[in-house]
């Protein structure tokens, strides 16, 4: 019985519940394993937010931080109580235990019985269009319902250990409109981390708050939005706030599994192994086995929602779980002229997957006709871009993209491919998008060819810096914007309309129009596509099984013995796996699947980390140098992957 009473209800198990209250009984059992904890600490690094927390604290100078060891609750809280003996004092990280509910706040505002609660997040806001968080209907909206819940929960905890204060909180967000005044501001907060993902802060030394000068962070008051959480629990109106958090840690303590009914919410659950055993359990399968009375393999079944843009939204909802149950009338297809409608795309991934078809499908008829209607010489290119909460140099927003590196490929009508041209500057703290464009502009202005692009980064990019050298007073820059007016479409952000006569073509949109493969899984990334087409292709298993100096194609990265494609039991291998990682203790497509999933950055992944990281100037030479390499073979890979793709499909075509 003591064993069960230690078990707390955190905030952070709070939310777990909040998502799914069945995950607070799989949560912090080592047989349960939560496959999300080291994408969270990832994302912290991507989107700067500890960083952005080390920024906030610097605006309470005489704040106190509460140290030692995180799982001591009693201990933390006792230093707490201590410390708020004062009248007046800010504190970082204080701990309120009470009830078998324990949080820990970001920042604590304390004038006698006036507190102010301080929820810190590297999320990006516009302070000067906010007005609330609570829509039209009376309801949270925006996307926001867990950092409300999270503050919600805290508020409750401690007025229930000091009734007599007077809360009010608050979100500390990154300023969308907010431009900072220091250069290198990114490079004073350096991240510092152990083997076991625990972080730190280094600050620059000697660094004071006016070192930091104008700033990009704002302070979002929620008291409205916590009120109606803790009055009206929009979430779960059948309890009160207060019957919710005792629900939940009634659960908990007794170790009782909450039930709640499976459906697409469980897609990306964190308890899932696809292999369960007595050491390694899988919550999800425990889950859906319990619920459907089916054996554990007949779980790993392809799911409804595994469906390419999940068009059958409410079939889980009539007992439909798996993708074999569907048929057309769950889809409403509806064909298109010229190319593969969306809802008969999705029909095919169901069809094959029902009948273990493996083969990939072709509109071989429109393929061909958009392949002949592009002009050779073909160029392909690719840019790797970084957007953090903190700007790396001064008179930049918060998530204000740069674009520091590109790769160009040409693919001649004869078959002949050249990696014609690279830029990359990860220079400390110079801003380099007008020299990339520039560099951009004399690389594709060595032909009048098509130009690919793979899905919508690089169009966006280029209008982010149209409208960077717009308001700017670089030289010649009319010149930089009529190239990129030829070169893209404007994404309605900027004032003018206009659709080049180059406007780049999106291989991916050819990919979705006129290709299917199973080996997919109906994802169109080129991460997914590449090894389909190298899986279904002899001829590029043929050819790129070869080394460089064998091919008709040229590197500038790759030694001429370099060999492209090996295979595995007759299986290719992804070539994007025969990279070394260029960020040190990472796998370059998990970095990749992090910042992908980050609303705020969008793309980026491993060259993200790696440019990040080169803007310390303690980064010895010769780690530089290697990072260096690593991002250039990386990104020649992109565009090299777009040609095969590319020869994929004309192989077919003929």
């Amino acid at each position: 019985m003591n064993k069960l009473k230690k078990r707390y209800l955190t905030k952070s198990r709070f939310k777990l519940a909040l998502d799914c209250p069945t995950k607070l009984y799989y949560t912090r059992k080592s047989e349960y394993e939560n496959q999300s904890d080291t994408d969270s600490f990832l994302e912290g690094l991507a989107q700067g937010g500890f960083q952005v927390e080390e920024l906030a604290r610097m605006e309470h100078p005489d704040g106190v931080a509460i140290t030692g060891d995180d799982y001591n609750y009693k201990i933390v809280a006792k230093r707490t109580q201590e410390l708020l003996k004062q009248e007046n004092i800010n504190i970082f990280e204080p701990a309120f235990l009470i009830d078998g509910l324990f949080i820990r706040v970001d920042i604590l505002v304390k004038q006698g019985n006036r507190i102010q609660l301080i929820e810190v997040k590297a999320k990006s806001i516009s302070s000067n269009s906010h007005n609330t968080f609570i829509n039209s209907k009376g309801k949270l909206g925006g996307g926001w319902n867990s950092y409300l819940y999270d503050i919600a929960f805290q508020k409750y905890v401690m007025q229930l250990c000091y009734p007599e204060w007077e809360i009010s909180a608050s979100l500390k967000l990154v300023d969308k409109d907010a431009t900072t005044s220091v250069d290198g501001l990114h490079t004073y907060f350096k991240i510092v981390s152990d083997s076991d993902l625990r972080t730190r802060i280094a600050k620059k030394e000697g660094l004071s708050r006016e070192d930091l000068g104008d700033s990009i962070l704002c302070a979002i008051n929620v008291d409205e939005e916590i009120d109606l959480i803790l009055n009206k629990n929009p979430v779960d109106e059948t309890r009160s706030f207060p019957e919710l958090v005792n629900y939940f840690r009634e659960h908990y303590q007794t170790d009782t599994k909450i039930f709640t009914e499976i459906g697409s919410h469980c897609d990306g659950c964190e308890f899932k192994e696809d292999n369960p055993s007595a050491e390694e359990k899988s919550g999800f399968h425990e889950c859906w086995t319990s619920q459907l009375q089916l054996p554990d393999s007949e779980i790993n079944k392809p799911k409804v929602y595994d469906v390419w843009c999940k068009p059958a939204k409410n079939a889980m909802k009539e007992g439909k779980f798996f993708m074999h149950e569907l048929s057309e009338n769950d889809l409403n297809i509806r064909p298109e002229a010229g190319k593969i409608s969306r809802s008969e795309r999705q029909w095919i991934q169901i069809e094959k997957t029902i009948n273990k078809d493996q083969s990939p499908h072709f509109d071989l008829d429109n393929l061909r006709d958009e392949l002949a209607s592009w002009k050779f010489p073909l160029n392909f290119i690719d840019f790797e871009t970084t957007a953090v909460a903190i700007p790396f140099m001064a008179g930049m927003h918060p998530y204000e993209q740069l674009a520091f590196q590109f790769s160009h490929h040409i693919v001649f009508e004869d078959g002949r491919v050249e990696h014609y041209n690279e830029y990359l500057n990860t220079e400390i703290g110079v801003f380099p998008n007008f020299d990339f464009i520039r560099a951009l502009k004399d690389s594709l202005s060595v032909n009048d060819g098509s130009i690919f692009r793979y899905h919508n980064h690089e169009n966006t990019i280029v209008n982010v810096i149209y409208d960077q050298l717009r308001k700017s007073n670089e030289p010649y820059k009319q010149e930089l914007l009529d190239f990129i007016e030829t070169i893209s479409h404007n994404t309605g952000k900027n004032a003018k309309v206009w659709c080049g006569e180059r406007d780049m073509i999106d291989l991916q949109k050819t990919v979705v129009n006129y290709y299917y493969d199973p080996i997919t899984n109906g994802s169109n990334s080129i991460k997914a596509i590449l090894p389909a087409v190298l899986h279904s292709s002899k001829y590029l298993q043929e050819k790129y099984q070869q080394q460089l100096a064998s091919l008709n194609l040229t590197s500038k990265n790759f030694e001429a013995s370099h060999v492209f494609l090996k295979m595995e039991n007759g299986n290719p291998i992804s070539p994007y796996k025969a990279l070394p990682p260029i960020f040190e203790g990472w796998d370059n497509e998990q970095l990749e699947q992090v910042a992908d999933s980050l609303s705020e950055i969008k793309d980026g992944g491993a060259a993200l980390f790696a440019y990040g990281k080169l803007q310390f100037p303690e980064v010895k030479q010769e780690e530089r140098k290697a990072i260096r390499n690593g991002l250039l073979r990386y990104c020649e890979l992109d565009t090299l992957a777009m040609v095969m793709i590319y020869e994929y499909f004309r192989e077919v075509c003929k």
